[in-house]
């Protein structure tokens, strides 16, 4: 999952969450926060440690709650200022520099500014600094909906775009389009009644947006089990669990915690409490919430003159228009189907088998709490992958190693750590990018990977420091992203020890941060993953075919005792079940774009009724009575609203570019890996998505590999 900046989200309408299809595909819910691009701001924590320098890296961490309310104040003030020198422009006085370099540079310093604010909340131990964080992101998105309805703004870049046909470079001229288009697209060009009615909405989504998140942030429940109703799952794992004083098991809705119960306990009426509690996180707030966007939506895309909210919103995106998401969507739908039925049929019988081995009642179907039970009961018993056993294999510090030289030696980068710099928990590490030939310093990323009180809840990739240029200069600033994830913590007698799962969510994000550290646009808006939303997750869903691979597999990986390979069965046996569960898992993506289109064509919506009638259509397996999942389907709220099929969609593609390229010529081949950043990393937002994928292809795409991959067509490439 990618994050960009509050910037474009409130600005452009089109924000870049960076959410890795693991999020709600993988067993990974994605929730996207609402702000996008999240920055961190903290304290000073290790004042003992020696400080090094991360030369052009403008993040500090040593804020107080006080300071990210003044400096929010500030930046408020420095920017309303060059705002007002560009509105104030006759339109004889426009010029270049006075004009869109203005507004470039300022995007350039805002965008560091906002994220360092805006990220604490996601990230920081201290409550008060989180809270902070909120009411600072309330304020400047109020001020960022102030901005992006500058009618005096707009009228000054319609004027220097009359008077500036043909002399700028591509880029620039692609960012004059842009901000001429994202201001008609905020009704700048209708009358002044209905811009102020544009305002208002604009205003009470973004409020509403960020309240849907610190809900989910926030939210701590806990369930309570005996180990007997925890039967089935890994003893380690049981064994570590904090205990109540009647010595019953902490079950938290945390996904270290969640998936391992879900997957591996036996006993249906724990799994049914969990799945429950899971798919009713902040139902009562989180609805009413939801319900609310889908309204306003509709009402902004009705006083632009749009017929739904996704008619808007597609209108930027490779797709267009939802009549070509719909039978996208609709045709999978109906050649996944045979798999599915297949595959439930399975489950059944394992489900009849294990009832009348344990004494529980068979009710002859498949529940949603049942769903990721008999789908890891399928991979063990018809692939023989234990992922038990596996994870043995997966010590964080072997997957990081590896993972790091694979990616490095692919793109042809340098990174090194860098201990000692001051970060917003001790844990947290940093790194610098440079390229292996010229030394060239590229930027840096943190690492931040273990779940804390309060932390963001999923894996997603926050674009802190956008690489750009500054025009009045030519100076080039450097890029910083963050990966922030919950992966298996260490434990008292083990190291952090990854399921697979994790192994292929820790690959996914990373390839979004080496998206934001490659990219070389020099706009703001384009930089890093600024690229259509529908093509945004395909760069990082492209690498994940390495996690399938033997020989990059064998470098991420060593027993954490005696550092042995994974068995030569034990890999042929993971790499054999890739497409396992292929109907029912792809099904469930379809469900969940079909729901977000079905709610953003309807312009009102009763979401847990939609989601119930969905589900039992598209993927035949009722939702849990009293549940919404779609209170806690963050990407709603977090800038993915009408853009779920983008997981998909893009896949088309990322598959393409690999089956295509680096599965015919090698998969580490250095000269692949030098192309694809090249033509796909590179230019970041500064083209469409569809000539980067022509550049790399040498043709245009075609869905071909993409089919092969979900098990729909025999013939290998």
């Amino acid at each position: 999952m990618a994050l960009q900046s509050k910037l474009f989200y409130i600005r452009t309408s089109f924000v870049l969450v960076r959410l890795s299809r693991k999020f709600l595909t993988k067993p990974v819910a994605n929730q996207l926060s609402s702000s996008l691009q999240r920055v961190c701001i903290s304290r000073p924590f290790f004042t003992s440690r020696v400080i090094m320098a991360a030369p052009g890296n403008r993040m500090c961490w040593d804020f107080t709650a006080t300071d990210i309310a003044k400096r929010a104040d500030q930046l408020i003030m420095k920017t309303k200022a060059v705002y007002d020198g560009v509105g104030d422009l006759k339109a004889e006085n426009v010029t270049y520099k006075n004009v869109i370099q203005s507004l470039a540079d300022n995007d350039c310093d805002y965008a560091v500014e906002r994220n360092m604010l805006d990220f604490c909340q996601h990230v920081f131990p201290n409550k008060e600094m989180r809270e902070a964080s909120v009411e600072a992101d309330k304020k400047l998105s109020e001020f960022d909906v102030e901005t992006s309805m500058r009618q005096d703004v707009f009228k000054s870049l319609l004027a220097f775009q009359e008077c500036n046909k043909g002399d700028l470079k591509p880029e620039a001229k692609r960012y004059l389009e842009r901000q001429i288009k994202l201001g008609k697209r905020n009704g700048l060009h209708l009358s002044k009644d209905i811009q102020d009615k544009i305002k208002d909405i604009k205003k009470r989504m973004s409020d509403l947006c960020i309240d849907y998140n610190k809900n989910l942030n926030e939210e701590n429940t806990i369930l309570e089990f005996t180990e007997e109703e925890l039967a089935g799952v890994a003893e380690d794992f049981v064994k570590n669990l904090e205990k109540t004083e009647a010595g019953k098991c902490k079950v938290t809705l945390k996904y270290p915690h969640y998936f391992p119960c879900m997957k591996k306990a036996r006993n249906p009426e724990t799994r049914k409490r969990l799945e429950t509690a899971f798919n009713s996180r902040c139902l009562k707030e989180n609805t009413a919430i939801l319900e609310e966007l889908v309204e306003l939506r509709q009402k902004k895309a009705d006083l632009l003159g749009f017929p739904t909210h996704s008619a808007f919103v597609l209108d930027m995106r490779m797709a267009k228009k939802p009549e070509a998401v719909k039978p996208f969507l609709a045709d999978l739908a109906v050649k996944l189907k045979p798999l599915k039925e297949k595959e439930i049929k399975l489950f059944l019988e394992y489900k009849e088998e294990e009832c009348k081995k344990y004494g529980y009642k068979f009710d002859g179907k498949i529940n949603m709490w049942d769903m990721r039970y008999y789908m890891n009961m399928t991979e063990e018993k018809v692939y023989a992958v234990d992922h038990d056993k596996l994870k043995d294999y997966f010590p964080m510090d072997v997957v990081t190693k590896g993972l790091l030289e694979i990616y490095q030696e692919l793109l042809s980068l340098k990174f090194e750590e860098i201990p000692g710099t001051k970060v917003w928990t001790e844990d947290v590490k940093l790194y610098s990018v440079k390229d292996r030939a010229s030394g060239e310093l590229l930027g840096y990323f943190y690492l931040d990977l273990f779940p804390r009180e309060g932390k963001f809840g999923h894996a997603a990739v926050f674009d802190l420091q956008p690489g750009c240029v500054k025009i009045a200069d030519g100076s080039r600033q450097l890029a910083v992203a963050a990966m922030v994830a919950n992966f298996t913590k260490p434990l008292p007698d083990k190291p952090s020890l990854l399921t697979f799962d994790e192994v292929e969510t820790y690959f996914h994000e990373f390839g979004h941060v080496m998206h934001q550290l490659c990219a070389k646009a020099e706009f703001t808006m384009f930089s890093g993953t600024s690229v259509e939303r529908d093509f945004v997750e395909a760069p990082s869903q492209m690498l994940e075919n390495w996690c399938w691979d033997k020989e990059p597999l064998n470098r991420m990986s060593a027993h954490y005792k005696d550092k042995k390979s994974i068995p030569s069965d034990m890999l042929d046996s993971l790499v054999k079940s890739r497409k396992a569960n292929a109907g029912v898992f792809n099904l469930r993506q379809i469900l969940l774009g079909t729901f977000d289109q079905r709610i953003h064509t309807c312009g009102k919506a009763d979401t847990a009724k939609v989601l119930a009638d969905l589900s039992k259509e598209i993927l035949g397996i009722p939702a849990t009575p009293d549940t919404n999942m779609s209170a806690a389907f963050g990407h709603l709220a977090g800038g993915y609203d009408a853009q779920y099929y983008g997981y998909l969609w893009s896949e088309v593609f990322s598959m393409d570019m690999f089956y295509s390229r680096f599965k015919k010529e090698g998969i580490m081949n250095p000269k692949v890996g030098q192309d694809y950043r090249k033509w796909i990393l590179q230019p970041g937002g500064s083209i469409d998505a569809a000539d980067m994928l022509k550049n790399f292809l040498g043709r245009e795409p075609n869905e071909e590999a993409f089919l092969i991959s979900k098990g729909l067509n025999t013939q290998e490439k």
